[in-house]
């Protein structure tokens, strides 16, 4: 009777890449790229995916000495690819490659009648998710890289603070504070006066 080989362990694949064997890496990538692809489609855009996903892996691979085998590998990845997804946004933001172009009539008009009336059945009434998310990019791309990151993290994905700081790499207080100036940000420009606001 033949058993069936074990797969080796994350710390062994690793152990294994630190010693020399860099095509040992090609297993962590079978065991890991969905996982990672699922945490980067959260946070940029679409055709980005693919690239941001393929960058989170090269810093993992650069960093794999610095991963202690005590620690939680799949975490440690994920903290990788959320801050390489933060990195994508602060050099967007940095080169102004997201257009800051106004929101269609369409957008304005659907904004306009959920501001009007703030009840949840309004909301999913006079428009679809789709145009929901639409106006969520709109007014995102208007907060910094750090704000962004906090919104999607804390209130967007509903991670606790602490989770959120350890993906990010900050303080638990510094999440805190910034989650709440950053809600307070975005309301400020969902709510404000849709004309000029909007259209500049």
């Amino acid at each position: 009777m033949h058993t069936t080989p074990s797969k080796p362990s994350d710390r062994e694949i690793i152990q294994r890449i630190i010693d020399g064997d860099a095509d040992a890496f090609a297993q962590i990538l079978a065991r890991y790229k969905d996982y990672v692809m699922g945490i980067v489609s959260k946070h940029v855009p679409y055709d980005q995916i693919g690239e941001i996903a393929h960058d989170a892996f090269i810093r993992a691979y650069q960093s794999l000495a610095t991963f202690r085998g005590d620690g939680n590998f799949r975490h440690w990845l994920a903290s990788i690819a959320v801050r390489t997804c933060y990195d994508f946004w602060r050099e967007r933001y940095r080169s102004r490659e997201i257009p800051m172009s106004s929101l269609t009539e369409r957008h304005q008009e659907w904004l306009e009648n959920v501001m009007s009336d703030s009840s949840d059945r309004a909301f999913d009434e006079q428009g679809s998710r789709r145009e929901a998310g639409e106006v969520l990019d709109w007014a995102l791309a208007r907060l910094s890289a750090e704000d962004r990151m906090v919104l999607e993290l804390v209130y967007l994905e509903g991670l606790t603070v602490r989770k959120a700081a350890e993906l990010l790499g900050w303080t638990m207080a510094n999440v805190k504070v910034r989650s709440l100036r950053s809600r307070r940000k975005l309301k400020k420009i969902l709510s404000g006066p849709i004309g000029e606001e909007m259209l500049s």
